[in-house]
């Protein structure tokens, strides 16, 4: 980092929470502000001779549009009035977001490309910029575009100048101590993006084994077969309605049982969970008409089962859903974890578009769910093909929580390496 003179630099008392051994003794942080370190970058794209539209996405930072939407949002005809962004450079996006309560800042990785004008973008002078790319995944800078800018027109914009955005007071200590900084939070980046790239994998690994585990469309022998089933026959055909049978009790005493409802990723949860705090019994509905759940027992929303919204009871029971549910049970002919593994793929998924009714938006009821057809080997390969892919699931949801711990550690070390700004004498 180039030296400042003193007037550049105001030493406010600033030391973060956690610092590396050999900087203990180093003495405080000073703060400068943004528009000391980076210069606006305010290049225009005269005649568009750039096309490679990007975007500031709070979630994944500086992508090319048509990845994120789909599609291209700006006019390609039109560009003449966006910045020339190039690869390093940072952009401020002064969109709200759940994510990026004040509006992300990312590092641009991808190249050269042009941007909105309704971004900020700059370039730091130093172009070891690392420690403020990480600096700017904190919070520690909210509260200063929260002191200095309301919202706009459009109540997911922030409205702040410019200016006043460059003048954002940041942290400034030795190079060694930020690059000591920037390689210890970088490096626990690259093991989260390593464990990611498991977890992806194992979730491929999963979809490639369960289209050759299941019989493909027109077939009654699978791909792929476990070796002690080579010579087992032919798996049989039927409809759901001769190995399902809906079950329906009302809750017509109204008993206080607790309410649950279900997503397409948890299956069946509290309702409390599910809706951020409802719960009829608080709310003093009537639940006389909600449906009470035994174990094993499946159950389904008619109008959102095309996007995964079906759950089994398992060993829970006694428990209470809304009666707009469709809950049902398997027969002996067929093991429930089996059925749970072929709900999931795409046999099943493209017959509940098939057979679903309705307008613009459509509906499964079990008269058109039992008309489904399912098709299942003896129940001992049943049992195989679903020991074999829930133990899949397994590994896949252990990979997730290893990186939600990485995630939450590498959260406590951001949140400790750099000191809050508020916290500035």
């Amino acid at each position: 980092m180039s030296k400042m003179s003193k007037s550049d630099k105001m030493n406010l008392g600033l030391v973060p929470k956690l610092r590396f051994p050999e900087f203990a003794k180093s003495g405080e942080w000073e703060v400068t502000t943004l528009n000391i370190l980076a210069d606006r970058v305010t290049i225009r794209n005269n005649n568009s001779s750039i096309n490679r539209v990007l975007t500031n996405s709070a979630v994944d930072g500086v992508v090319d549009q048509s990845d994120y939407f789909d599609r291209e949002i700006a006019n390609k005809n039109n560009l003449d009035n966006y910045f020339i962004i190039n690869k390093n450079d940072y952009v401020y996006n002064p969109r709200i977001s759940v994510t990026a309560p004040v509006g992300p800042i990312s590092k641009n990785k991808i190249g050269t490309g042009v941007m909105s004008p309704l971004y900020t973008v700059f370039r730091f002078k130093n172009t070891n910029s690392n420690f403020y790319e990480q600096y700017f995944k904190t919070s520690h800078w909210h509260d200063y575009l929260k002191s200095v800018s309301n919202t706009g027109a459009r109540h997911d914009r922030i409205s702040i100048s410019n200016d006043t955005f460059m003048n954002m007071p940041l942290p400034c200590l030795t190079d060694k101590e930020q690059e000591k900084i920037s390689d210890c939070l970088s490096s626990l980046d690259d093991i989260i993006s390593l464990e990611d790239k498991k977890h992806t994998s194992l979730k491929e690994h999963k979809k490639g084994l369960m289209q050759k585990l299941f019989p493909a469309e027109g077939k009654t022998v699978p791909e792929l077969r476990f070796k002690e089933f080579q010579n087992s026959p032919n798996w049989e055909t039927k409809k759901l309605g001769e190995v399902t049978y809906s079950v329906s009790q009302k809750n017509s005493e109204g008993r206080k049982y607790p309410i649950y409802s279900i997503n397409n990723k948890e299956g069946f949860l509290p309702q409390s969970d599910q809706f951020d705090g409802l719960d009829s019994n608080s709310r003093g509905y009537d639940i006389s008409l909600y449906k009470i759940v035994g174990k094993n027992t499946f159950a389904y929303n008619p109008a959102r089962i095309n996007v995964g919204s079906i759950g089994y009871s398992g060993e829970l029971f006694d428990i209470i859903i809304s009666s707009l549910y469709v809950c049902l049970k398997m027969n002996e002919e067929v093991n429930d974890n089996f059925f749970q593994c072929f709900l999931a793929t795409s046999t099943f998924n493209n017959q509940v578009c098939e057979n679903s009714e309705g307008g613009i938006r459509s509906y499964l009821f079990y008269e058109n769910f039992s008309k489904i057809i399912v098709q299942f080997p003896e129940i001992n390969e049943q049992e195989k093909i679903a020991e074999c892919l829930t133990s899949l699931d397994n590994l896949i949801k252990t990979q997730a929580e290893k990186i939600i711990t990485l995630k939450i550690h590498k959260k406590y070390l951001m949140q400790n390496l750099f000191p809050a700004m508020s916290e500035v004498n």
